[in-house]
């Protein structure tokens, strides 16, 4: 058993804090937000993100970044991708030399368009061996013990087999990739197609819609992918196929429910204030449309969300705009 920091204590940190507490690991849940902190010390649960799951005796939340890591032997790192980088800076200094780095976030960061494994990477410095773990996964279903397939994936094999040994349970099943890149692509982009995802469900676009979205939608971040230096066949697996499934269709998708609402007619400022976790969806498009343009890849479904994103499209227009789009083969790049 080893002890494990999870920074981040939105539903992903608390579920996985949860999973590994329940494995016998000695877990530290940090949070940012001194309240919740203590609402969780006293409920013994999250209040807000997991409210009926109750914090093993062997999780400890804590508000000290500080008190979180030190002498961690894992640092899981569940926190959004717009914050990943200050977090990882404040903690850097008392980082223990053997620790071992899992990113738990999806996303691009703003402006360096680097993936959160390259972040964390920038951040420690190379002598920390940073694992990605990705795959279909909603934070409620891991904590109540559903059934869970995951990647973890990472260039460094003893990391990444220590990953999936200690994060594995009886609901829980992990497979190794050392396809960083391509598993990091999917699980950024996933949630862009799944924005649109929304908009088909909310405009009652039926069934036919929503396949052929989540198929062409397979074919750009697998195109992104393969530019950036992934492989094809990571993308059909858990982290591409099995992500952009399940994003697009479950009920507890966040970027699903921004597309849902935005179909209402809602603006999307609206939206954000009422939602309690980060939609990851909205903050990527506009990253992965530079990193397209940076390799020369076009990404029609990703264009279109960004214009009604932005406020210059409405949704009806958009889907319009994709439709009309030159015809091509199928297998066309």
């Amino acid at each position: 058993m080893r002890t494990v920091s999870v920074l981040g204590a939105g539903s992903w940190g608390t579920a996985l804090s949860v999973h590994l507490g329940r494995l016998g690991h000695q877990v530290r849940l940090w949070a940012r937000d001194r309240s919740l902190v203590d609402d969780m010390h006293t409920r013994r649960a999250n209040p807000i993100y997991l409210p009926d799951v109750a914090l093993p005796a062997n999780v400890t939340v804590t508000h000290a970044l500080t008190d979180a890591v030190r002498g961690a032997d894992v640092i899981v790192l569940a926190i959004p991708s717009h914050g990943l980088r200050a977090v990882m800076h404040a903690a850097v200094a008392s980082v223990p030399p053997h620790a071992v780095l899992v990113s738990a976030a999806k996303g691009l960061e703003g402006g360096t368009l680097l993936r959160m494994s390259e972040v964390i990477a920038q951040e420690a410095g190379p002598a920390h061996p940073v694992v990605v773990l990705s795959g279909p996964s909603f934070a409620a279903e891991v904590a109540r013990q559903l059934p869970t397939a995951v990647l973890a994936a990472s260039a460094h094999p003893t990391a990444m087999a220590l990953v999936q040994g200690d994060f594995r349970g009886p609901s829980f099943r992990l497979y190794g990739s050392d396809d960083v890149v391509g598993v990091e692509i999917g699980g950024a982009m996933k949630n862009i197609i799944a924005i649109a995802a929304g908009v088909v469900e909310g405009l009652g676009l039926g069934h036919n819609a929503l396949a052929a979205l989540i198929t062409r939608g397979l074919a750009e971040l697998t195109r992104l992918a393969c530019a950036a230096g992934g492989r094809r066949e990571t993308l059909a697996g858990l982290s591409g196929l099995g992500d952009l499934v399940l994003t697009c269709t479950g009920d507890l998708s966040r970027n699903r429910r921004v597309g849902i609402e935005l179909a209402a007619g809602r603006s999307l400022p609206e939206i954000l204030a009422g939602m309690k976790m980060v939609a990851e969806g909205v903050r990527t498009t506009g990253a992965a449309l530079a990193l397209g343009a940076r390799y020369g890849v076009e990404l029609p479904i990703a264009t279109q969300m960004s214009e009604v994103l932005d406020g210059r499209s409405d949704v009806r227009t958009a889907l319009e705009a994709l439709m009309l789009r030159r015809q091509r083969a199928e297998a066309e790049v």
